[in-house]
């Protein structure tokens, strides 16, 4: 009797047991990884900044024929979540708050990326006018450790210099001598306001004035920056130069 107990017992354990395996068994879902998506070299999150407004069309999907969603505007920053191929180019998965979506990756440059330094430098040289120095100027914001900073320097404290000439002549031209002077403000107020310096001040681009010659100069702070951080560089001395020939200019009188 008590074997027969004794069996009973064992037989309802065994299948008390085998309803447990079978239920945690059944309750477990094996969950496939997506490969659809992949995450660019280094840490997801990666920041980027738009360098080319031809190409940098937001999208809902990785296609060149997805709806848009916005064109964002050149020095825009992004975070680049992943990337996917498709219609023959390369397209990063963004985050460009408020929105999201698929932007070409030759749009946009960033430090997760070599080589984009030299790629965002030779689209500079091959620019002109004020996109050349906006280019230049995302350029320098985005890159400060690059071993091109000080040649794109140089190369936009040149550039500010001719747009200060060019500033120089239009400011005489458009503002109105008879009326600056009925309104009692001193006359280097006038050009140190001129409405075409905005766009500059927004790159944190700065000029200075030479009242007696009515003249426009750059400010000359990538020549300093060339000297005090690379002063063993081939720039330094060209940097040095201007240096100098804008002192001069300063103290000139017409």
């Amino acid at each position: 009797m008590k074997r027969s107990l004794f069996s009973l017992f064992i037989l309802v354990l065994l299948v008390f047991t085998s309803n447990i395996e079978a239920q945690k068994r059944r309750g477990t879902v094996k969950v496939k990884r997506s490969t659809a998506v992949q995450t660019p070299r280094g840490n997801s999150g990666n920041t980027a900044v738009v360098i080319d407004e031809r190409l940098a069309v937001l999208r809902v999907e990785p296609s060149l024929f997805a709806k848009t969603v916005q064109r964002m505007r050149r020095g825009r920053t992004v975070i680049i979540s992943g990337l996917r191929e498709a219609d023959g180019v390369t397209f990063y998965r963004v985050n460009a708050a408020p929105n999201y979506g698929w932007v070409q990756a030759e749009a946009v440059a960033g430090k997760f990326r070599r080589g984009d330094d030299a790629r965002l430098a030779k689209l500079v040289h091959s620019s002109k006018g004020f996109e050349q120095i906006d280019r230049a100027q995302v350029f320098l914001d985005t890159f400060n450790d690059s071993p091109l900073r000080p040649a794109i320097l140089l190369l936009t404290g040149d550039l500010m210099e001719e747009t200060a000439l060019k500033l120089s002549a239009e400011a005489t031209r458009n503002l109105d001598r008879r009326e600056m002077s009925a309104s009692g403000a001193p006359l280097h107020s006038f050009y140190l306001n001129y409405v075409a310096l905005d766009r500059y001040r927004r790159l944190g681009i700065n000029f200075l004035f030479n009242s007696n010659a009515k003249l426009f100069h750059y400010d000359g702070a990538n020549w300093r920056e060339i000297i005090k951080k690379s002063p063993k560089s081939n720039e330094a001395a060209e940097a040095q130069k201007r240096l100098d020939s804008l002192k001069e200019k300063m103290e000139a009188v017409k």
